[in-house]
């Protein structure tokens, strides 16, 4: 990958699903930015809004901060027309609108009741970006992609892929296809937990939803696992696939494979058992950063 982008966006980066500004009250949004503003100083390298944010959102963070790159992961292209998307990208400061990334996304047709052609829908959205005024190019976008048609779109539209949910070895087949000058940073969820039932147990409460995807069922199933692996929230040998389970080292560990396979970020998800894993983990966010002090 190009040496100024893999500077843009850092090694290691937090993605989370809390940092909607437009889904909270303002001691919600206070609370969000004096959150974002640690995390840069922490080092994190990029902070990824989940959850299909709007612009806005994204727009909010990149002013609560000074350095870190902000991106979408991953903005629904039939939530956000994408007219509507590249003005509120213009309407970011232009000398902060470089530290923004548009992550997209075609969701589920279980979520999308205008859910069709998804490759054909997220083409013409990557051309009405190009056609915006002013445009948001290739330089400054990525697609949520697993599967091989859109990781080559990906490839020759966009910076390179974020998939969500995904295991090292879907990462060294994502390397394959998307070459070895895209960007590639795919999600990694991290249980910060040594009790290893309670930390499974925590994590089939974030999987059992997407379990019932079938774009994220079928990636699953291309390398092997079953039905079977989905019973229940999720079998044993799915989850140590899916999951950083453990301390802090154990969470290294596993960052470590996804480097090996061909990543050049890893932006890792902090899931908790209180309030559904959905809130501000600081203290694990912290923890984290010392243990990845010299990737930060």
């Amino acid at each position: 990958m190009a040496s100024e982008t893999h500077g843009t966006f850092g090694r290691i980066g937090i993605w989370s699903g809390a940092l909607h500004g437009s889904r909270t009250d303002d001691a919600g949004r206070h609370a969000i930015a004096e959150a974002v503003a640690e995390l840069e100083e922490l080092k994190y390298g990029t902070l990824w809004i989940g959850g299909s944010p709007s612009a806005a959102d994204a727009a909010a963070l990149v002013a609560a901060t000074r350095t870190i790159t902000v991106a979408t992961g991953i903005l629904s292209i039939w939530d956000h027309p994408a007219e509507e998307v590249a003005a509120g990208i213009a309407a970011i400061d232009a000398s902060a609108r470089e530290r923004f990334v548009l992550g997209l996304g075609v969701s589920h047709g279980p979520m999308v009741p205008q859910y069709t052609k998804p490759y054909s829908a997220m083409v013409a959205y990557l051309d009405a970006l190009d056609a915006a005024a002013p445009p948001v190019g290739p330089g400054h976008r990525v697609l949520a992609a697993l599967g091989p048609k859109m990781l080559r779109l990906a490839t020759d539209r966009t910076l390179g892929a974020h998939p969500y949910l995904v295991t090292a070895e879907h990462t060294a087949e994502a390397r394959t296809a998307l070459g070895p000058d895209a960007l590639l940073a795919p999600e990694l969820s991290v249980v910060l937990d040594t009790d290893a039932d309670r930390a499974r147990t925590t994590a089939r409460a974030m999987l059992a939803l997407y379990l019932q995807l079938p774009n994220y069922t079928a990636n699953l199933l291309r390398p092997g696992f079953t039905e079977d692996d989905f019973a229940g929230g999720g079998s044993i040998r799915l989850l140590d696939a899916l999951f950083a389970l453990g301390d802090a080292e154990r969470v290294r560990a596993r960052t470590r494979e996804f480097f090996d396979a061909g990543a050049d970020h890893v932006a890792l998800q902090v899931l908790t058992a209180d309030e559904g894993g959905s809130g501000l983990p600081l203290a694990e966010w912290r923890e984290l950063a010392g243990a990845f002090a010299d990737e930060l």
